[in-house]
């Protein structure tokens, strides 16, 4: 009975000094002590073009605002990759054309739900082909190809159901970029256990969990864009997120190699270019020509991340989205001529139209 009292208060001792704390990994997000050198960087360095932005207001929002915001950056244009199709997307480029027609890019998007019907893909291509004279300058697709279409039989449709050749084929011949989205991180088709790295992701957002038969196995899905890729090769595509292989960067260098009209966006992966930076700088050097500049999200305060990652040498600084990434972050410290690329050169390439006198 004493040695149970003993133990007791000993117990309540250590709770009374904070000794027995415990805390969810939600919970534990701990300062590094770690002193060295730090270079924020809030503006880019060189004049930048964001391939891949949302900004579903366009028609009327004021543009104005978003300009002091992108100039802050150096941002020197934004592409709206939610541009509609008709009348919505001219919405758009009206108001762009009449504040600021040289600052903002509109892509065209397609609605995939009549899939199956007469003459599906020769009608899609001539709207695309309508809204590409109406100022359009290039295609998103959506994961949701791929992910939450059926056709009209009810049936899932693949990345590269043949039906839809007619739209890549019109994009080849109008030479205008395809930016697309297939699948989501491998990880959300993983079991949710504790050797799976977006756990949290998961738990704060459930529905976001995938499986081989919701809608497909992860595998399929990529490797159905990757087909649909190499059977249009007059065609150029931008994967968005380097096409979920950020992780892997010697398979998306295969792939790379494998499809010559291929390039990558690092929208929303920076987090894994940020924890390997001597593997992600050789690769940013060898493949200078296939990598643009995406952040996706827009959240001004977060482009300084990717600014840091990409220009500095910088060790261990925190990233800004926890259940993105648990790790810190390293700079790539790229060259010069790299960055140029990155930044608006090899969009310049691809993008029909822009001003370049932005870029000098």
């Amino acid at each position: 009975m004493i040695k149970t009292y003993t133990v007791t208060l000993i117990f309540l001792w250590l709770i009374s000094f904070g000794y027995t704390q415990e805390m969810g990994f939600e919970e534990y997000n701990p300062e590094s002590t770690l002193v060295v050198p730090e270079h924020p960087v809030q503006s880019a360095k060189f004049p930048f073009i964001d391939v891949h932005s949302h900004q579903f207001g366009m028609a009327s929002q004021d543009l104005s605002e978003l300009v002091k915001d992108m100039d802050a950056l150096n941002l020197s244009v934004m592409v709206n990759l939610s541009g509609g199709s008709g009348a919505g997307l001219r919405a758009m480029l009206k108001n762009v054309n009449d504040n600021y027609p040289n600052r903002f890019v509109v892509f065209a998007n397609v609605d995939f739900s009549g899939v199956g019907s007469s003459n599906w893909g020769e009608l899609a291509a001539a709207q695309l082909e309508l809204d590409v004279k109406s100022g359009a300058k290039g295609l998103k697709i959506y994961k949701s190809l791929g992910m939450r279409y059926k056709d009209t039989d009810g049936n899932r449709v693949s990345v590269d159901d043949p039906r839809l050749d007619p739209i890549w084929a019109k994009c080849a011949e109008l030479g205008i970029p395809v930016l697309i989205h297939s699948a989501d991180p491998k990880s959300f088709w993983d079991p949710m256990d504790a050797q799976n790295e977006r756990w949290l992701e998961l738990k704060t957002r459930p529905r976001r969990k995938r499986s081989d038969n919701n809608p497909a196995p992860w595998q399929q899905i990529i490797d159905e864009q990757h087909r649909m890729f190499k059977r249009h090769p007059k065609t150029k595509f931008i994967n968005a997120h380097m096409g979920w292989y950020a992780n892997n960067l010697k398979k998306l260098g295969q792939l790379l190699d494998e499809i010559p009209n291929m390039y990558v966006g690092i929208g929303a992966i920076i987090a894994e270019l940020g924890r390997q930076p001597r593997q992600a700088k050789q690769f940013f050097i060898a493949y200078q020509d296939r990598i643009l500049f995406g952040k996706d999200s827009w959240k001004p305060e977060e482009f300084p991340t990717y600014f840091r990652v990409l220009e500095t040498a910088d060790e261990y600084f925190p990233y800004y989205k926890k259940y993105h990434a648990f790790w810190a972050m390293y700079g790539l410290d790229l060259p010069d001529e790299v960055l140029r690329k990155v930044y608006h050169e090899n969009a310049l390439k691809l993008i029909p139209g822009l001003d370049t006198s932005l870029f000098k």
